[in-house]
């Protein structure tokens, strides 16, 4: 049989110190592996917060870049569309003074009664050309009646020399051009229901239509966003 030797206080202590030192050694070899991975936890996390405040940050920025840029679009185009305005009114009221300014001179035409009754003569043809009819009607301000039937007779002997037919012109006097018009005539066929408006106020308004593109032109110069022309 072998022999159990006892160990003395001093191997027992020894061997206490040791087992002491290992598991030590394995707790502190323990902490730093926790400590490690404690730490690249840590770094982990810290990075996907940093990225997630940054993305944040990042698609913050953009949207109120986005929101700037529109706001600035929009202001801009507030800005060019009223200053196009103010444009096209002051174009417009130029255009207004100059139409205004004509129509206070209509009334000067009628002062020299020889040129006047050339005017009415023409304006008198131009309506027996366009209605072709043997008896139509004149109307006419009362005060104009005698140059009226002085030009009348004048443009039928020229209508009966180009056309080779005669009209009759008769004054509707019972239906007077205002005496408040500047002058001129309304021509009157089919049987009343057809009537051609040459007073001076009708013609003027016809050329607001007419040479108003030509007017703009001429004052402003050509629209660069014109797309179609008469």
């Amino acid at each position: 049989m072998s022999q159990i030797h006892a160990l003395s206080d001093d191997q027992v202590g020894q061997e206490l110190r040791k087992m002491t030192a290992f598991i030590k050694q394995e707790a502190e070899e323990k902490a730093r592996e926790i400590e490690i991975k404690a730490n690249e936890e840590f770094a982990i996390e810290k990075s996907k917060l940093v990225r997630q405040e940054t993305d944040a940050i990042d698609s913050t920025y953009a949207k109120k870049f986005k929101q700037a840029q529109m706001s600035q679009q929009i202001t801009r185009s507030t800005v060019a569309n009223k200053t196009r305005l103010k444009v096209l009114g002051a174009r417009q009221e130029l255009l207004d003074d100059i139409f205004e300014a004509a129509s206070a001179q209509l009334g000067e035409a009628t002062s020299d009664q020889g040129r006047y009754q050339d005017i009415l003569k023409g304006l008198i043809l131009e309506g027996f050309y366009a209605m072709n009819e043997p008896e139509l009607q004149i109307r006419a301000r009362k005060a104009d009646y005698d140059v009226v039937r002085q030009a009348s007779e004048a443009a039928s002997k020229e209508y009966k020399e180009k056309m080779d037919k005669d009209v009759k012109a008769t004054i509707d006097e019972e239906n007077p051009v205002a005496e408040g018009s500047a002058g001129g005539v309304v021509i009157v066929g089919g049987n009343g229901k057809i009537d051609i408006d040459n007073t001076f106020e009708a013609r003027l308004n016809l050329l607001k239509d007419s040479a108003l593109p030509a007017m703009r032109k001429a004052l402003f110069g050509d629209n660069p966003n014109r797309k179609f022309f008469d």
